[in-house]
């Protein structure tokens, strides 16, 4: 169990972030570093903590990051620009903030001396189109060039590349989690399975990019959670790169909305719609390394995690933010 140590987290208002604070402000100081352009923070038990300090930062500016993450022990960096929608209409933000950022972040870590561990969030998009069963040696893929998809994963893979070297040529103590489609209580944003559970709940249409044969293996995020404690713990995993998922919940995207609405016993329609970009047709993680090196193992699965992630979001929707036109529209 990590104690007593002062935990610097970027992105600390975001989805992921914000529940793994929940698991780690009782026994520690928090500074959540972030633009709160989303909050998911807000959306916890532990909002107005005692141990949490709330800072409004970009990490593109460098003084900013020395400024507060003096005196820090841990790092996890989990900003990022993320989602399909902002990817697609800000591809040279999205670059900007995951390597420049990325960059500013380990430069300051590494320039304070002490940190005893680095967590980075990388993604499983390095892994291209088609990732059957992959593990952390397999080839990363970047995809076509112009194409604003893959300015995610390639600024993604750039930070992992950047944490990994950090390690190599200054000793840094960097570990790498590659999270596969994670969801659950707390997501606000942009999420295939938060969007299909809101819209069900309300018997709206659920719309489908494509024709919803793309295949996905669905993480809950307290199985998520997990795994990022599990590299704060852990002496082996440092230096090292982590698939986190659960290999077992797979389902197609179409097969995921018929699953929501099944379970929830929703008349909502599936509509089909045009891809908004390319696409990543399969994505199925091998977790082996993170359960021999670890002892991390996804426990959730997928109907119990739907009904978990239906309950919060039912009792929360009047305060959740509008979802995006594009998943209204008909």
């Amino acid at each position: 169990m990590i104690k007593d140590k002062k935990i610097f987290i970027t992105g600390g208002a975001g989805f992921i972030a914000s529940r793994l604070i929940s698991q780690l402000a009782g026994n520690n100081k928090i500074i959540s570093f972030d633009n709160y352009t989303r909050n998911s923070l807000d959306y916890t038990d532990f909002s107005e903590h005692h141990n949490i300090t709330k800072i409004k930062g970009d990490i593109l500016d460098l003084e900013v990051l020395r400024q507060h993450m003096q005196g820090s022990d841990i790092v996890i960096h989990a900003a990022a620009i993320a989602g399909i929608e902002s990817t697609v209409k800000n591809p040279v933000s999205t670059m900007r903030v995951n390597m420049i950022g990325t960059a500013n972040v380990l430069q300051v870590a590494q320039e304070i001396g002490t940190i005893e561990r680095f967590v980075d969030f990388s993604t499983s998009e390095v892994f291209g189109s088609n990732a059957y069963k992959v593990d952390e040696l397999n080839h990363a893929v970047t995809g076509a060039v112009g194409e604003a998809r893959w300015t995610y994963a390639v600024s993604k893979l750039a930070g992992e590349h950047m944490a990994h070297a950090y390690y190599k040529q200054y000793g840094l103590p960097t570990v790498t989690v590659r999270p596969f489609n994670v969801y659950g209580p707390g997501q606000t944003g942009e999420g295939a399975l938060s969007i299909f559970i809101r819209k069900a709940l309300k018997g709206e249409d659920l719309f489908i990019f494509g024709d919803g044969s793309q295949i996905r293996a669905w993480c809950y995020v307290d199985d998520m959670v997990s795994g990022v404690l599990k590299c704060l713990e852990h002496e082996d995993a440092v230096g090292e790169s982590f698939n986190i998922g659960n290999a077992r919940a797979v389902t197609t995207i179409y097969g995921l909305a018929e699953s929501v609405c099944r379970i929830l016993k929703s008349k909502s329609k599936i509509v089909f719609k045009d891809s908004l970009s390319a696409d990543i047709e399969l994505r199925i993680p091998k977790c082996e390394k993170a359960k021999s090196i670890m002892g991390f193992e996804a426990r959730i699965d997928l109907n119990e995690g739907i009904e978990l992630t239906a309950d919060w979001i039912s009792k929360n929707e009047n305060s959740l933010p509008d979802l995006s036109k594009i998943f209204k529209e008909k």
